[in-house]
Order: structure tokens, then sequence, then C-alpha cells
């Protein structure tokens, strides 16, 4: 199972990667806002390393981050693209808000496991 979730967590990252920095057209709208379509990206990204990873969540939160940083960065080279400080603190936090998420849910099911030891 952990093999999947790794496996997922990277093709998430690298779709977002994808259509952060490729064509503009190639973007999936979801009528939510800039910064609701990052926030859900990003989210996504965060609960999929946060499972996948979770041993290692503070480092993840960390490269998180560090991440949404240079994605914003490397925007200033991509044709027709933008970057933003607003995209990357959205993103940052979103992603970390995917990690603490996968984190409770990890909570949740160790008291559920408890309990019905």
């Amino acid at each position: 199972m952990t093999i999947f979730l790794r496996m997922m967590a990277w093709g998430l990252a690298a779709a977002v990667t994808f259509v952060t920095l490729g064509p503009p057209g190639y973007r999936p709208h979801f009528h939510l806002g800039q910064n609701g379509e990052h926030a859900l990206a990003f989210v996504t990204v965060g609960l999929a390393f946060g499972l996948a990873y979770r041993a290692n969540r503070m480092l993840i939160a960390i490269v998180a981050v560090a991440m949404s940083g240079a994605i914003e960065i490397l925007q200033f080279w991509a044709p027709g693209r933008h970057a933003r400080l607003s995209d990357f603190i959205v993103d940052a936090l979103a992603a970390c808000a995917g990690l603490a998420a996968a984190a409770a849910i990890d909570q949740v099911v160790a008291r559920t496991r408890a309990q019905t030891s």
C-alpha cells in the first residue's frame, strides 16, 4: 500500500508541476477561482505525500514549501505564466494543510484500531 501511495503522490506532484509550468491551455479549470484551484491542487498533493511518507511529515512540509516557491520562480521562464507571491502563499499553506489532514486521518485510524482491539 505504501508503494501505491508514494506513486500516487509523485504522480500528483508531476501533474501539478506540469499544469503549473505547461501551456495555459492544458490547465484544468474547476471554477473555484485562481486561489481555489491552487489550494485544491496543493491540498491534494500535501495529503498524498502526508499519507505516503508518515514518518517524515515535518521534512515533507519543509520540502513542500520549498517546492511551492521553486514552482513559482520557474514560472518566470514559462511562457504565458506569471509568478505571484500570493500564489506561493496559497500553495505552501494548502500543502501544509494537506499534510495536517493526513496526520489527522492517521490519528483517527489509530484511535479506531485501538478501540477495536
